[in-house]
């Protein structure tokens, strides 16, 4: 699924009203809390609400053989992190490093919570392998990343 960088993608566009992305999609197998629903698709999407109004949107890793997150023909997820990193610098991007991962001034992040471990895409990993694997991507305006 492409993304769209400040954004979102073309099922769900920051400033969208929750009406305009359930006539859309649905709604939510398991709605969970007000301001955060999770959408099933593949990959499967997480939408972030303010007031009813999408804020930040988010893709998972949909795991071998699955549909991945992509941007300008680079595959985000489930791929190791630095080597997206670097075919995203290669097309222009400026990462910034953070906490669980890297944050673009375009309007998205790509980040690793630590759930898959490098074996998952290498077998000959090490155990202790410690390269991170993109488990997501968020999507949201560049100001969203500042603040």
């Amino acid at each position: 699924m492409e993304i769209l960088p400040g954004e979102g993608v073309a099922l769900v566009r920051v400033g969208e009203t929750r009406d305009m992305v359930e006539t859309r999609l649905g709604p939510p197998p398991h709605p969970g809390i007000a301001a955060r629903s999770i959408y099933d698709t593949e990959p499967a999407l997480v939408v972030d609400y303010d007031d009813d109004v999408v804020e930040l949107v988010e893709l998972g890793s949909s795991g071998e053989g699955g549909e991945q997150a992509t941007l300008d023909g680079v595959q985000l997820t489930f791929r190791f992190m630095d080597d997206v990193v670097a075919e995203l610098v290669a097309l222009g991007h400026r990462p910034e490093r953070g906490a669980l991962g890297y944050t673009f001034p375009a309007g998205f992040t790509i980040f690793s919570t630590g759930s898959r471990s490098a074996t998952d895409l290498d077998p000959f990993a090490a155990p202790d392998d410690p390269r991170e694997i993109v488990e997501g991507v968020g999507i949201a305006p560049a100001a969203y990343w500042m603040g």
